[in-house]
C-alpha cells in the first residue's frame, strides 16, 4: 500500500502575463493554480504516493476549478472543507536576466484565511496517514490559521505521524519577529525541516558565515553550522537546506545539503536555465518526502530531492509535472537533456 501524506495550506489562483511581459504591458493573464503545500501534494501524487491536500475553498466555480486542478493530477481532495467567498490570487511577472521576478498578492479574506478550528477534524484527516507537511506560509496568514496549524501538528505528533515543515518566510505576509515567535512554537513538533539560504536567518536569526545570497556565494561550512544549530534548537531529525546561487533571473546554480543528525550530505550542483522558478522549493520538498518515506540513504535522498527540483525549474506553472523515472534518471547522472526517442 502506498504511503499516505497529508499537506495543509492555501491553493491560489495564479494570474501571469504571457511570457516575459511586464504587468503594465499585459492585455491578458494566463490562469493556473498553485500553492506551497498543494504543489508538494501534486509532486507526491506523480511519484505514486497517496497524497491528500487539506484547505478551505469556496463552493463556487472558481473554488471548484482549484479542486479540479488537484484531482487532475491524482491528489485526494476529499478532505477539503468548502465555504467562504474567495480564492486567494497572486499575480506573477517573470523576471529575465538582471530583472527579478515580481509577485503581487491579492489574498486578503480568502476562504482559508477565514477558516476556524472547527472546519478541520484532524483525527479524521490523519486516519491512515504516514506524514504531515505544511509550510511557513500557512501560519503567516493570521493568528487563527496559525492556531489551526498548531492543532494539526499536536495531533500528528500524538498519532506518531512524521511532520515536515518548509520555513518559507514571506516578508509580505508577516514580520521576522512574528515569524520567529510563531514558527518557534510550531517547530517543536517538526521532525524534518526544510529551509533555503535566507529562511533560517530571517525566521530564527541563524546565519551562514561568509555567504551572500545576492552575490551568489555559498559557503558549505557555514550551512553545516546553520543545520546543526536548527537541529539543536528544535530537535529536528533532519534539516535540508537548498543552496541557490543566483547568476541572473534566468540562470542559477542549484544544489542542497541534508543533515541527518550524524552527517552532512551535499548534492551535486546543477547549472539551470530557468523556465519558471515558482514552486522550486516545493518540488524539492516533495522529492525529499518521497525519498524519506522510501528509506533512501541520506546521499540518495538529497540527490533525488535536488534532481526533482532542478527539473521543476524547466516547467511552466507552480507544479512539478515530472515522473519518478525522470527524477531517478537525472539523479543518476543523465543531465544531457538529449531527446528521448
Amino acid at each position: 500500500m502506498a504511503k499516505r501524506v497529508i499537506t495543509f495550506g492555501e491553493i491560489m489562483l495564479r494570474l501571469a502575463p504571457e511570457g516575459y511581459y511586464r504587468f503594465i504591458q499585459a492585455n491578458s493573464f494566463g490562469a493556473t493554480y498553485g500553492g506551497g503545500e498543494a504543489n508538494v501534494a501534486v509532486s507526491l501524487a506523480h511519484y505514486g504516493l497517496d497524497a491528500a491536500f487539506v484547505t478551505k475553498l469556496p463552493k463556487h466555480e472558481i473554488g471548484q476549478a482549484a479542486v479540479n486542478e488537484l484531482r487532475r493530477y491524482g491528489v485526494d481532495t476529499s478532505l477539503i472543507t468548502r465555504g467562504g467567498d474567495r480564492v486567494g490570487i497572486y499575480f506573477l511577472e517573470k523576471g529575465a536576466s538582471q530583472r527579478p521576478s515580481k509577485v503581487i498578492y491579492d489574498r486578503a479574506h480568502s476562504a482559508i484565511s477565514e477558516a476556524v478550528s472547527g472546519d478541520f477534524d484532524w483525527a479524521k484527516i490523519f486516519a491512515g496517514a504516514d506524514w504531515f507537511h505544511f509550510t511557513g506560509i500557512t501560519p503567516a496568514l493570521n493568528d487563527t490559521v496559525a492556531g489551526i496549524c498548531l492543532e494539526a501538528c499536536k495531533k500528528a505528533k500524538e498519532l506518531g505521524i512524521t511532520v515536515s515543515c518548509d520555513l518559507n518566510y514571506r516578508n509580505k505576509l508577516w514580520s521576522k519577529e512574528k515569524a520567529g515567535h510563531v514558527m518557534g512554537e510550531l517547530c517543536k513538533y517538526v521532525d524534518v525541516c526544510i529551509a533555503n539560504e535566507e529562511d533560517a536567518s530571517d525566521v530564527f536569526g541563524i546565519r551562514a558565515a561568509n555567504t551572500d545570497v545576492t552575490q551568489g556565494a555559498v559557503n558549505h561550512e557555514g550551512y553545516k553550522d546553520v543545520a546543526r544549530q536548527l537541529a539543536e534548537r528544535f530537535g529536528f531529525k533532519k534539516v535540508a537546506i537548498t543552496l541557490r546561487e543566483s547568476i541572473s533571473a534566468n540562470d542559477n546554480n542549484w544544489s542542497a545539503m541534508l543533515y541527518d543528525g550524524s552527517g552532512y550530505f551535499f548534492s551535486k550542483k546543477y547549472k539551470m536555465h530557468i523556465v519558471d522558478r515558482v514552486g522550486g522549493g516545493d518540488s524539492f520538498g516533495g522529492g525529499l518526502i518521497y525519498a524519506c518515506l522510501n528509506d533512501y540513504d541520506s546521499q540518495d535522498t538529497i540527490e533525488f530531492a535536488v534532481a526533482a527540483s532542478c527539473l521543476k525549474h524547466t516547467i511552466e506553472g507552480d507544479m512539478n509535472m515530472v515522473s519518478l523515472d525522470e527524477v531517478r534518471k537525472l539523479a543518476g547522472g543523465d543531465s544531457s537533456g538529449r531527446v528521448q526517442r
